[in-house]
């Protein structure tokens, strides 16, 4: 597998249910920092902190003992952070195709052993998909920072 993708799979325990009888959002948020730590980590080659998780997006519910599976992929590299896109899919496994249940974005900053900033060497889309991708990171990039800037006066920075 590519340096710049991370696949999880493993199975829903009966500890992630919700009172709903379903796996818990926390639960699935929790997969999703790992696997998407995980491919950060090995893109930047250090240790990386979560910075923002965005746009998560919950399809459809995931039943207690289906097969999960975590894609990850680098979309984007600043000097320092990770842009990672995540989908989260699972099935039953009476099932063959996995269905997709979540997604989202997370970003990374790898940081050096005093927990300071550190390069990144860039990531270069190749693909068509990857350059859309790329460009979707961008766009959000901007709204984040537009978001940002309008909300200032709310904040103590």
């Amino acid at each position: 597998m590519p340096l710049h993708k991370t696949t999880f799979q493993f199975i829903s325990e009966p500890g992630d249910v919700n009172f709903g009888g379903k796996v818990h959002g926390g639960s699935v948020m929790k997969w999703i920092d790992q696997a998407a730590y995980t491919c950060a980590r090995t893109w930047a080659e250090s240790y990386c902190v979560t910075v923002y998780v965005g746009g998560i997006r919950f399809y459809k519910p995931i039943s207690i003992g289906e097969l999960i599976k975590i894609d990850c992929q680098v979309i984007l590299t600043g000097s320092s952070s990770v842009h990672i896109m995540v989908e989260v899919y699972s099935r039953a496994f009476s099932q063959k195709k996995f269905e997709k249940k979540t997604h989202c974005i997370i970003i990374f900053v790898a940081v050096d052993e005093n927990g300071e900033p550190k390069k990144v060497k860039p990531w270069v889309p190749k693909t068509e998909q990857e350059k859309k991708l790329e460009e979707y990171a961008e766009k959000l990039k901007k709204l984040r920072g537009e978001i940002h800037e309008e909300m200032r006066p709310f904040f103590n920075e």
